[in-house]
């Protein structure tokens, strides 16, 4: 005799479940996705501040170039965000393998995550009447560190330890049983283990960086990044208002870039 194959259907509720929960999904993907695909077709209208795409042109991205003022503010976030981004990684190197070892690791831990559940512009408020109002320093490019650093160390740590928590500490004691030193222990076991996660503290700090502009509005002093240069250009209504349809286009165009390139080289490998 042949067996004979029964299709179990699931039961309704369940169905209905898992319709809910994909049209939740696609709900949630739509929200996050269709204003960044609205700006990005808004940069080639003709009257983007209309809301309604028409007479598709490239004339925003002609006066953007030919503009040139946000160039200088957009080489003050890059540098500003390297600098975080490379900082960000080498303290959560440093903590992330000292945390393990203590007694009151997650009062450590708290401690240094508190600033995730403080408001950014309350950080940029403290940090300003600390530094200029009672200590009387002039504000600007430390200033501006110190608080893009103090909003993107706790992400750049959180993304670190999800990796660095996995790691076996066992792996080091075998290599120096073997004979190598702290160092090359580090550098040829531990390191290539963790690079995923120093890339993304790096970028976490890097991206949280670039985008600031709660901090930034109070700690600038002088400088001019690209938020702030976009969000003055935006809150003053001249004329120059539509090329920033094109700038964000851009900007967004290339952190998908990096962000994209990152996932390549970290998980893009073939598996054996």
């Amino acid at each position: 005799m042949s067996a004979t194959a029964v299709t179990v259907r699931p039961p309704l509720s369940e169905r209905a479940g898992a319709a809910f929960a994909g049209i939740a999904g696609f709900a949630m993907l739509a929200l996050i996705y269709l204003p960044v695909l609205w700006l990005a077709l808004m940069s080639v209208s003709g009257d983007p501040l209309s809301g309604i795409p028409r007479d598709f042109t490239l004339e925003w991205y002609g006066k953007l170039f030919a503009d040139g003022r946000w160039i200088a503010p957009l080489a003050s976030s890059i540098w500003l965000g390297v600098a975080v981004g490379i900082s960000c990684a080498l303290a959560s190197i440093v903590v992330a393998r000292v945390i393990p070892v203590l007694k009151q690791r997650g009062l450590v831990l708290g401690a240094f995550l508190f600033p995730l559940f403080v408001p950014g512009i309350l950080v940029g408020v403290a940090i300003f009447l600390y530094f200029r109002v009672i200590l009387g320093l002039r504000l600007g490019w430390w200033s501006m560190f110190f608080g893009h650093f103090t909003w993107a160390y706790p992400f750049s740590l959180l993304a670190l330890l999800v990796n660095t928590l996995r790691f076996d500490t066992r792996l080091l004691e075998a290599a120096g049983d073997l004979g190598a030193t702290r160092w090359q222990a580090f550098r040829d076991v531990e390191f290539p283990l963790i690079l995923p996660g120093i890339v993304s503290a790096t970028m976490f700090g890097f991206l949280l960086s670039f985008n600031d502009l709660a901090h930034s509005l109070l700690l600038k002093g002088s400088v001019q990044t690209l938020p702030l240069y976009e969000w003055v250009q935006a809150s003053s209504h001249n004329s120059n208002v539509p090329i920033l349809f094109s700038l964000s286009t851009l900007i967004m165009l290339a952190s998908m870039t990096l962000v994209g390139s990152a996932f390549l080289l970290l998980f893009g490998k073939s598996k054996d």
